[in-house]
């Protein structure tokens, strides 16, 4: 029985085998369409407004906003439209270091997708994507809403991830991929000029 399934299996194998070079560009992509897509919702008043705790509460980039500390009245529901808070956010730079941030994640997902034509350009890209997660990933050190909060529930803190948190969490898959995809862009640099 092993026997026939072996024989079953190993063309699946082998063809599986055989796409490995898809598969690293098939995750290069799926990481540009997710930096791209991001990056272009960075211009909407919500995302920007959502980035908030993440920006306001790190020690790396909290001096981005006027006034980090003092967000949290200010917070809006996704699709709220409060008058006031969107003066509070536009005074607190909330919405200009968005466009920055959605600008320099479209021109990483670029350079990922560049990679085809120039793999320096790619893996310079794939470099800075392991960067920006990292950063991103340091939002669990430094940012308390990504853990579930003691609202009476006796379930809340580490290791309960709120919303927030599973946010945060998934660039360990950006950050994988993105070492996968500076791999096998550094050994077609190294074919190319050799």
């Amino acid at each position: 029985m092993s026997g026939q399934f072996s024989s079953f299996l190993r063309p699946i194998l082998q063809t599986l085998a055989g796409l490995s070079t898809l598969s690293i560009r098939l995750t290069r992509i799926a990481i540009a369409i997710v930096l791209i897509w991001i990056g272009g919702l960075k211009v909407y008043n919500y995302e920007a407004e959502g980035i908030v705790p993440f920006v306001a509460n790190s020690p790396v980039m909290s001096f981005f906003y006027a006034h980090p500390t003092e967000y949290k009245p200010y917070m809006q529901k996704e699709g709220e439209a409060n008058p006031d808070k969107i003066k509070w956010h536009t005074a607190n730079n909330t919405y200009l270091f968005s466009y920055g941030l959605g600008t320099v994640l479209v021109v990483l997902g670029l350079m990922l997708l560049l990679n085809t034509y120039n793999p320096a350009i790619g893996m310079a890209g794939a470099a800075m994507v392991i960067i920006m997660s990292v950063v991103t990933l340091s939002f669990l050190i430094t940012t308390k809403d990504n853990w579930v909060p003691d609202l009476g529930d006796p379930n809340h803190g580490f290791p309960l991830l709120s919303g927030r948190g599973r946010l945060v969490v998934k660039d360990i898959i950006m950050m994988a991929g993105a070492f996968f995809a500076l791999c096998d862009s550094a050994r077609q640099y190294l074919l190319k000029t050799q």
